[in-house]
């Protein structure tokens, strides 16, 4: 059925920021796939090319693990911040040149913070014009920026989302959908998809809940993971269903959140990296195989 010709990937260095430690972790769950975003402390952002063809390239056969995406800090500056706009267009370029070199055509974004207190939609036509130079790099590279709905950042509710996406118009620039961070913004998850699912091309599996907006292992909070992705798998969605778990503190959390990273961390921070990811990855099977046993009935 629809679900063989998914991929399941996730972000590894949630499991630890050894990168060694991540590729075992992933190979023994039987996963193929990760995103790109930690490796050895560092992040993908700061590495070169060179650092990514002679070191990690080779360590990724190794263990015949390919990339989904590249999971990038581009866009995740104040919108204000000129100088470090231009630092990450130069980061950008670097990181295209890394997607091809590893075989992957997708690299994760965010459509930058906007200044507390202030309103987000007073800064739409600036945040456009910069994703637009973010897209026309990517396109001399023919890789496909995905917007993650973030919190802090213009892109955080569907709305704002859906007119960056309408306005930009560009085959390289699409969706991602993250459950969890629409909900922690206080967005109906099934409004969401319903505004964006043509403009949707990687999910990323992480839920939470509202009452005090920490992460909960998928399923078991207010994203509506089960019913949304029945509804896209029907649709004929065919992409990568990519972990990220937050139920535990990792390295990498502290840099991901504006607000404190324990506060995102709902019932188990007694769990190691390994042990949450791989909880992660056995309910997601858990919520594919019930979606694919309800359609069987039909």
């Amino acid at each position: 059925m629809f679900i063989e010709n998914l991929n399941i990937s996730g972000f590894s260095d949630e499991i630890s920021a050894d990168f060694d430690t991540q590729l075992e972790v992933v190979s023994k769950l039987g996963m193929h796939y990760l995103s790109l975003r930690g490796i050895d402390g560092r992040n993908i952002g700061d590495y070169t090319l060179e650092e990514i063809e002679s070191d990690v390239l080779p360590r990724l056969k190794k263990f015949g693990i390919g990339v989904s995406s590249i999971g990038s800090p581009i866009g995740k500056i104040f919108i204000q911040d000129e100088d470090a706009f231009t630092n990450q267009k130069e980061m950008l370029d670097r990181l295209c040149r890394i997607s091809n070199l590893l075989e992957c055509k997708y690299i994760r974004i965010f459509s930058f913070y906007i200044p507390k207190g202030e309103d987000p939609d007073q800064y739409r036509d600036v945040v456009i014009q910069k994703i637009k130079e973010f897209t026309t790099i990517a396109e001399e590279y023919n890789i496909i920026l995905l917007h993650e709905n973030e919190k802090d950042i213009f892109g955080d509710i569907a709305r704002r989302c859906d007119e960056m996406l309408s306005s930009v118009n560009s085959r390289y620039f699409k969706a991602i959908f993250d459950f969890a961070n629409f909900v922690q913004c206080g967005e109906d998850t099934q409004d969401c998809y319903d505004l964006l699912k043509d403009q949707i091309a990687y999910i990323h599996i992480k839920d939470a809940v509202k009452s005090d907006n920490q992460n909960v292992v998928c399923g078991t909070g207010e994203g509506q993971i089960q019913s949304i992705l029945s509804q896209a798998l029907r649709s004929g969605y065919q992409g990568f269903l990519t972990l990220e778990p937050h139920l535990v503190l990792f390295d990498s959390l502290k840099d991901l959140e504006l607000d404190k990273a324990e506060e995102v961390i709902k019932d188990n921070k007694g769990l190691n990296g390994a042990e949450g990811y791989k909880l992660q990855y056995e309910a997601l099977l858990q919520i594919l195989e019930h979606i694919e046993s309800e359609e069987k009935k039909k």
